[in-house]
């Protein structure tokens, strides 16, 4: 049990470094260095050269992308088991978001050229990273899908679900999010204004579909957020955070 809220220990989808195998992953553990980042460091900043690919061991990191006019929106949040960074081999590839660590964190940095050596030399870890980058794509290009087509409660709905198989816990009333958000961070998250946040979860409490639980959100009905964002059933692996 979790002395902080008082649920018991979360259940929580693996990290997107289950594309790899036990193999594969202890070839590329054997080219890591660990570091440790406080809360509020950044790991990379948007636009420099990515001279690495890391691995978050401990820890919460969000992926923000800032608009033209300074405004900063949380495009990912990773979370233990993940890997994330840009892994482009074209010419000098540049980061296309920065990484803020939410908490305390344990990251691992892999080199470019020692990953690219590694690729180079083992077939099927090559493959495993080609299966890793088209698994993000499709996160990302489903997350950009519901933003755009499906508006603000289409976005927050399917940010709701996506955090229910990020991070929920299944209860006798429904899924409980482990993890805390904030209105304003949902807002942060799906570009909208927070007291627009604050009015679509008032909605969402009224018609019985979720409710707060010691500043948890607990989802009781999960079909009319479903129904919002026109949901079709990713699995759980592309529907995260």
């Amino acid at each position: 049990m979790d002395a902080a809220s008082g649920f018991t220990k979360q259940q929580t989808a693996p990290g997107n470094s289950a594309a790899f195998s036990a193999d594969s992953f202890a070839k590329l553990s054997a080219l890591m260095r660990k570091h440790r980042i406080p809360a509020g460091g950044h790991v990379f900043w948007e636009g420099e050269p990515a001279e690495y690919w890391y691995y978050l061991e401990r820890g919460h990191v969000k992926g923000l992308k800032s608009s033209a006019e300074g405004k900063a929106f949380t495009l990912y949040r990773y979370k233990q088991g993940d890997f994330f960074g840009q892994l482009g081999f074209d010419g000098e590839p540049s980061q296309s978001f920065s990484a803020v660590a939410r908490t305390d964190c344990v990251i691992h940095f892999i080199p470019r050229g020692e990953l690219e050596f590694a690729l180079w030399r083992y077939g099927s870890l090559a493959l495993e990273c080609i299966g890793w980058m088209s698994q993000m794509n499709r996160h990302t290009q489903t997350k950009l899908r519901d933003l755009m087509l499906y508006g603000k409660p289409g976005a927050l709905c399917s940010t709701l679900i996506r955090m229910a198989n990020t991070y929920g816990m299944p209860v006798d009333d429904g899924i409980l999010l482990t993890e805390r958000i904030t209105n304003s961070e949902l807002a942060e998250t799906i570009g909208a204004a927070r007291e627009s946040v604050n009015r679509l979860l008032a909605d969402y409490r009224r018609a019985g579909a979720l409710s707060m639980r010691q500043g948890h959100i607990v989802i009781h009905d999960m079909e009319p957020l479903m129904q919002l964002c026109r949901c079709e059933g990713c699995p759980k692996e592309i529907c995260r955070m």
